[in-house]
Order: structure tokens, then C-alpha cells, then sequence
């Protein structure tokens, strides 16, 4: 075959030996790499991009007659079965006799499990081909990552039976995580709504399966039921009411005890209630907002890298910053009923984290363009509540403000 000369062509000559495989789950497999390609190379909307070019391969080769292609038809109309004509597909002369089992499939499982933080969870189904020469028994286990609220990575792969049993024997082992039976509807809707945000994003996470797996994984959950009635709404962050009830009850709490914060008064109490805001603004930017949910990551996260982007922070602030989030977390993860040690790792993390805050405070090398003005606005000591102050530093400054050379 010479030079393929359209993408569609590309994918033939890829998939020519698809007929010759063992089995529709093998093929299912082969399906899903070659659209793992299209998924990957995506701006946005990879989703999208997927069922467009299936269905723009269902129309260029509709009159190609090789096993190959009637196969390859048959495994991408299985797997993107909304794709325009896939429904039309029909299998061909020289179609292998298990294709007729591309796609048929029953849940044999469910479950859940994942670290006590909330940081990440993954869920594991297994699946069986309804005839076995379909294929053998197979797991598909996703994982979501909730600090930045998308579906991570996908694996497919068996024996189900191996893959559950590491699985339960890891999780036995560590106190810090934890497994449980799932309800097939939960793991539909929480996967789903992770990978509406993955298939949004313009870069991919580097690791793992998931673009591969993508179809693959598309395909076995719309084989699970529907949650009955709406799909919950991820929890929205606090209203004002609330953020001062919960400071109220936190400072009245042993955590702030045992830091100090309860004895805070004078002009160090405002510098105590804006690092308390930035904690609970932090929380909130997430997709699932809990001011609660604090583990090394988070408190990463938050104190090397999103306050020193999003706040300005004075000497007595930075210096009160790590204590309240010491108190905070170890508060959270007393109400959230956490282990010991996990309460214990955070906050160890938190104080090795203490000279990394400091320099990257002293630095300023990771303030946002416009948290780096206000930082000089207040440095050079103007009030930014007086106008005409503002507006003469403002043009003072223009230079450093905009990319304008002049």
C-alpha cells in the first residue's frame, strides 16, 4: 500500500489486520488506540472530534468491501454508537464471526476507592461479553482526580478477578485509603461529569491510558443505568452567612487553640481573618467546593503556588498564613473524622512547606501580572482607595503595566 492519503486511509492501513484478530474485545481495543489518535490531537471538544471523524469514516469508506474495513466499520459503530451512521453499519461478507459480539456486554461489578483525603477516586467495573467468544471477562477502572476535577486516566485490562483482589489487598494495607461496593448510576455520572471537563482540555494529562481507553470507556458507560432523577450538583461554595459561621466555630475549636489563634487580637486580628478568607476563597475555586477537604496536595497546592498568584500578602500576614493553615486543617480533618496519621501527615507537610512559602513570598516570582502591581502599588505606599493617587501611579507605571514599550 502506498503513502495514505487521508486520515480515513491512515486508519485502514493502521487497522488491516483487525480481521485476523481473536476476538471483538481484542478489536474493541485495537478501536479505541486508533481513535485514542483523533482524542489526543483535539483542541477542544476531543469528545466531539471523535464522533465526527467516526462518522466521516463511516461515509468515506461505506463502499470498501475487505475484511479489514467492514471489521474496522463494524468495531468504531460499536464503539461511538451516536456517531451519524453508525447505525447503518452492517457487518460484511468477510466480517470475522465475533463481530457480531462488539459491544454486547453485561456489568458483573462495581466499586469505589480512593484516598481518605478526597484528593483522587477511581472506579472499577467489570465487564462480560454476553456470548464468551466475544472475548475474555475485562476491567475498566477510572480514576478522577478532584483538585482539578477531571477524569485522570482510564486502564482497561483483565484478569477482573487479579486486578480486584491488588486492589482490595492495597487498599486492607493502608489506613489512608479506603474501598467499598458502588452503585453502578453513582460511577456513570461521577465519570461522566469528570470527562465532560477532560474533553475540554487542550492538553492531556502526560501518564497513563486515557486516550487510548477514551472510546472504550465511552462505550462501557453508557452500558450502565442512569442515576433516577437530576445528577447531583457539585457542592457550591459557602455564602457569606455561612463563611462567618464557620469561622466563628473554628476559632472557638482546640485546633485554634493550640496555635494561638484564639488569643489574636488587635491589628494582627485582621491579618487572622484575611488568611481565613484566602482559605475559604481557595476551597471555592475548586469544582467541588470544601472548605473541609485539606491533604498535602491541597495544602500544596494552596500555599506554594494559588495564594502567591491570587493575594498580596504583607510581612504579618505571610508570617500568620502557615498557623492558620496548620489550625485549619488540623480542624477539618478532626470534623471529617480522618485517622490520626492523616491528620498527622498534612500537617508535617504544611511545616516542611513553611521555607519553600517563604522564599517564593520573598520572591515574588510567582504573583500574577496584576497581583504584581497591587504588590508594587502598596510597596511605593499609595492608597488605593484615593483616585487621583491611583490614577498618578497608574501613569507612572504604564510602562510595567502593559506591553507597550512606549
Amino acid at each position: 500500500m502506498g503513502t495514505p492519503q487521508t486520515p480515513y486511509d491512515a486508519v485502514l492501513h493502521a487497522a488491516r489486520d483487525v480481521a485476523k484478530l481473536d476476538n471483538a474485545l481484542d478489536a474493541e481495543m485495537l478501536g479505541a488506540a486508533l481513535l485514542g489518535s483523533v482524542y489526543s490531537v483535539a483542541e477542544t471538544e476531543r469528545d466531539a472530534a471523535v464522533r465526527d471523524f467516526v462518522a466521516g469514516f463511516l461515509a468515506a469508506t461505506s463502499r470498501r468491501r475487505s475484511a479489514a474495513a467492514t471489521t474496522i466499520r463494524s468495531v468504531f459503530a460499536a464503539l461511538v454508537p451516536d456517531a451519524e451512521g453508525a447505525g447503518r453499519v452492517r457487518p460484511g461478507a468477510a466480517t470475522p464471526a465475533w463481530a457480531a459480539q462488539l459491544g454486547r456486554v453485561h456489568l458483573t461489578g462495581c466499586w469505589s476507592y480512593g484516598d481518605v483525603y478526597g484528593d483522587q477516586t477511581s472506579y472499577l467495573a467489570t465487564f462480560a461479553y454476553d456470548d464468551p467468544a466475544g472475548g475474555s471477562a475485562h476491567a475498566v477502572v477510572t480514576l478522577l482526580d478532584h483538585n482539578i476535577g477531571i477524569t485522570k486516566d482510564v486502564f482497561v485490562g483483565g484478569p477482573p478477578d487479579r486486578i480486584l483482589d491488588q486492589v482490595r489487598q492495597m487498599c486492607s494495607g493502608d489506613e489512608l485509603t479506603w474501598f467499598r461496593d458502588e452503585e453502578p448510576a453513582r460511577m456513570r455520572a461521577e465519570v461522566t461529569r469528570h470527562l465532560a471537563i477532560t474533553d475540554g482540555l487542550t492538553e492531556l494529562p502526560g501518564e497513563g491510558s486515557l486516550a487510548t481507553d477514551r472510546a472504550l470507556l465511552g462505550a462501557r458507560l453508557a452500558l450502565l443505568p442512569r442515576a433516577a432523577g437530576a445528577a447531583p450538583a457539585p457542592a457550591e461554595p459557602l455564602s457569606a452567612a455561612e463563611r462567618t459561621d464557620l469561622v466563628r466555630r473554628f476559632l472557638a475549636s482546640p485546633e485554634a487553640a493550640r496555635f494561638g489563634l484564639d488569643a489574636i487580637d488587635g491589628a494582627e486580628l485582621a491579618s487572622l481573618h484575611f488568611c481565613l478568607s484566602l482559605l475559604l476563597d481557595h476551597a471555592a475555586s475548586f469544582p467541588d467546593a470544601d472548605p473541609m477537604r485539606w491533604s498535602p496536595t491541597v495544602a500544596g497546592l494552596f500555599l506554594l503556588d494559588w495564594v502567591h498568584r491570587r493575594a498580596v500578602l504583607d510581612m504579618d500576614d505571610a508570617a500568620l498564613l502557615p498557623r492558620v493553615l496548620r489550625a485549619w486543617a488540623g480542624y477539618a480533618a478532626r470534623k471529617r473524622g480522618l485517622p490520626e496519621q492523616a491528620a498527622a501527615q498534612t500537617d508535617t507537610a504544611i511545616e516542611e512547606m513553611v521555607p519553600e512559602f517563604a522564599r517564593l513570598y520573598s520572591t515574588g516570582e510567582r504573583r500574577s501580572p496584576a497581583t504584581a502591581a497591587v504588590a508594587q502599588l502598596m510597596a511605593d505606599g499609595v492608597d488605593p482607595d484615593d483616585p487621583a493617587a491611583l490614577n498618578a501611579w497608574i501613569e507612572a507605571n504604564r510602562h510595567r503595566l502593559t506591553d507597550d514599550p512606549a
